[in-house]
């Protein structure tokens, strides 16, 4: 029979073990490769940025960061896997500016509120940018051709619901112009649709395009910013030009509601070692991406105000 010293010892080595064992279960996060969602095809500014950031985060994560791409549905069929997923933090997604009006469009049902930001990397004005060899030279012409011609002005945009058709209603409405919108699945296949002259103009952010512009095959008319862009310093904002509107596409990450808190810093603080790392900078100037970080709570707070907006102008638009 076993003394009693004995059977007290057994039991401590018995608990150590249970005790090891419960923790080498819940091992530190990440403990597993993080999938990050581009809710577009590849090659867009939101696959290059999703792309930057997962091979900068190499370095302050244990674990690497995998990109896949679900297109579709104007992007709500990626965000829509990333916020029904279980929310552990081992799925992230690549949110954008249509996240806010997709649900306005029913075009989803998946908004903002069902995310977690995490942070905002990127912010770029919208353009009004036609083909090099077009009749346009100036926006103003640009908007007095499609004025005298109802819907005739064919108008490139990333799918529906998104920023570049949303800016170019925005105008429309603005200014009395019909265009006839031409959805595409993401940003770079819209160029591409300029380019190609399958349409006359997009409003596609201009640093998803500039190297199309500098090569001499497209030609910029307005900028949709509070002020010219470096480099364009040619080519006016609407505002100049006594138009009072704006347009941004920015894009940051966010995991699904209700991951845990401990997770969500841990994400936080590898976007923040990633953004102030010069490297990631210049990667994504490289990609013609505007550098605008914004923490969770600022990026939280920018996305509940944006909506608000929305939520105001879009039922006033005509966009089908």
């Amino acid at each position: 029979m076993l003394s009693f010293k004995a059977i007290l010892s057994a039991a401590a080595v018995t608990t150590a073990a249970l005790v090891t064992s419960s923790v080498q279960a819940a091992d530190p996060y990440p403990a597993k490769p993080i999938e990050l969602v581009v809710a577009f095809q590849a090659g867009g500014g939101t696959d290059s940025m999703a792309r930057a950031f997962a091979e900068a985060a190499r370095h302050h994560l244990s674990q690497p960061i995998i990109v896949t791409n679900k297109p579709g549905a104007s992007g709500s069929i990626g965000l829509s896997y990333v916020a029904n997923s279980p929310p552990d933090g081992y799925r992230a997604a690549m949110v954008f500016a249509e996240l806010l009006a997709i649900p306005l469009m029913n075009i989803s049902k998946v908004s903002y509120e069902d995310f977690q930001p995490i942070a905002r990397f990127t912010s770029d004005p919208s353009s009004i940018t036609v083909r090099a060899d077009s009749p346009w030279k100036t926006v103003e012409e640009f908007l007095a051709y499609a004025k005298a011609n109802p819907g005739k002005v064919t108008v490139s945009n990333a799918g529906n619901g998104s920023i570049p058709q949303l800016a170019a209603a925005s105008l429309g409405d603005k200014m009395g112009v019909t265009f006839s919108h031409v959805p595409y699945q993401g940003s770079a296949p819209a160029i591409l649709g300029l380019v190609g002259g399958q349409v006359d103009a997009t409003f596609v952010a201009y640093g998803e395009l500039k190297a199309h512009v500098e090569s001499g095959k497209l030609r910029t008319l307005a900028v949709m910013g509070d002020k010219r862009l470096p480099g364009l310093d040619n080519v006016p904002t609407l505002k100049e030009k006594g138009i009072d509107l704006t347009s941004y596409v920015w894009r940051g990450i966010a995991v699904a509601k209700g991951t845990p808190p401990e997770i969500v810093n841990k994400l936080r603080e590898a976007a923040v070692k990633v953004a102030a790392e010069p490297a990631f900078k210049d990667t994504l100037a490289k990609q013609n991406l505007t550098f605008s970080y914004a923490d969770s709570q600022e990026f939280r707070n920018q996305m509940a105000a944006q909506s608000a907006v929305y939520q105001k102008l879009i039922p006033t638009l005509k966009l089908n």
